[in-house]
């Protein structure tokens, strides 16, 4: 073992047993609502749930998170905790049409709102993870109502936060959840959803020079103004993984190249050196746009480098090894905080925090890096190691 691969070892051990000692300990305990169901949606840095809407983001993520933690082989109760997220996800999220709604008022009324594009996916990801069979024909359903319902006129789907723009980023985790189902149910419908949106991104989502924009029109030609130059690093990090991961499966050897070149953009154009994490926004000509950080651009950093990393070679393997290296150094600051098993979420350019309780959605993304890191160099979610 080189001396790189004896510190990824060390720090992978320092961040699992912060995931089980700590995280997922105190994610259930406290974060879990026994009264009303489901899961809080923060818990502020004394320790203590945080009460208020809740997004069915949330829920669809710490479905996932609990899952995982299941096959990572954490002895909590995750059966449990999967269980009591998926009885309130499912009976209080569900509309009577199929879709998911996008929240849970403070009154415990359905958000009136037209229903996300970015919910569904999760919604679908959640579902496949759980790996409740009952609950196939929920995801079928779905699945159906986005392709008759939802489907652009130009490729992908619409049913966005702000109908004034297309965005790429909940096509990424459609594509993600239907990477997931594909593996796991023999409907062919599944695959060819992840090749729907691999091509669409492969053909609309970058400039001509390979950069991953992310607000487009309904034509998928990058939005006017300031919105259709924006980039952020940690969407270029995620991306690069997933397209990796599909090129594997497909035999692309094509789009190999095409992941590269977004990681790249990523790692040599937003990494802050002074504080050593990825910031969260770049302009299309490179520059920053702003230069806070993250906790998630974190976790995909780390991600990405290892996905990468696993089918590189000599120096350039030693190249991955090391940002990974830096990335779990970059997530490690956000997890230093009073109470263990919480995290921050934003660090601002003049290196302050901003003060805030540890969001339950960042769970979803530390947990997927570590499950990344945990059995390096396989891929978790292929399950086998390069020659």
């Amino acid at each position: 073992m080189t001396d790189i691969e004896s510190e990824l070892a060390r720090l992978r051990e320092r961040l699992l047993t912060w995931l089980f000692d700590d995280a997922l300990p105190i994610w259930w305990e406290v974060g879990a609502d026994r009264i009303d169901g489901g899961f809080h949606e923060a818990i502020d840095l004394a320790g203590r749930p945080v009460h208020g809407e809740r997004r069915a983001r949330v829920q669809a993520r710490q479905i996932f998170t609990y899952a995982v933690a299941g096959e990572m082989g954490w002895t909590g109760p995750w059966r449990e905790a999967v269980r009591h997220g998926l009885d309130f996800y499912i009976g209080r999220y569900r509309r009577p049409d199929g879709l998911f709604v996008n929240a849970l008022q403070v009154d415990g009324k359905p958000s009136p709102a037209n229903p996300h594009l970015y919910e569904q996916a999760f919604a679908l990801l959640a579902i496949a993870t759980a790996g409740d069979a009952a609950l196939v024909p929920v995801a079928d359903m779905l699945r159906e109502r986005l392709a008759t319902d939802r489907r652009g006129a130009a490729g992908g789907y619409t049913g966005f936060a702000d109908d004034r723009f297309f965005q790429t980023d909940p096509h990424m985790h459609l594509l993600e959840a239907s990477l997931v189902w594909e593996q796991i149910s023999p409907d062919p419908r599944w695959r060819a959803l992840a090749d729907e949106v691999a091509a669409l991104c492969l053909a609309r989502f970058m400039t001509r020079d390979g950069l991953l924009l992310e607000y487009f029109d309904s034509t998928w030609t990058p939005a006017a103004g300031l919105q259709g130059r924006l980039a952020w690093p940690g969407h270029q990090f995620e991306w690069a993984g997933l397209l990796e991961r599909w090129a594997l499966r497909r035999g692309r050897e094509d789009v190999h190249p095409v992941a590269r070149r977004l990681y790249r953009y990523a790692a040599d154009h937003g990494i802050d050196p002074t504080r050593g994490v990825a910031i969260f926004e770049l302009l299309d000509d490179l520059s920053v746009n702003d230069a806070k950080a993250r906790l998630w651009s974190q976790t995909e950093w780390l991600k990405a480098a290892l996905i990468l990393g696993r089918a590189a070679s000599g120096d350039e393997r030693q190249r991955y090894l090391a940002d990974a290296i830096a990335a779990a150094k970059a997530l490690l600051l956000y997890l230093d905080t009073p109470v263990a098993g919480l995290w921050r979420d934003k660090l601002l350019g003049d290196g302050s925090w901003v003060d805030e309780p540890a969001p339950a959605s960042s769970f979803y993304h530390i947990i997927d890096a570590l499950r990344a890191m945990a059995v390096w160099p396989a891929d978790p979610t292929i399950g086998s190691a390069p020659p």
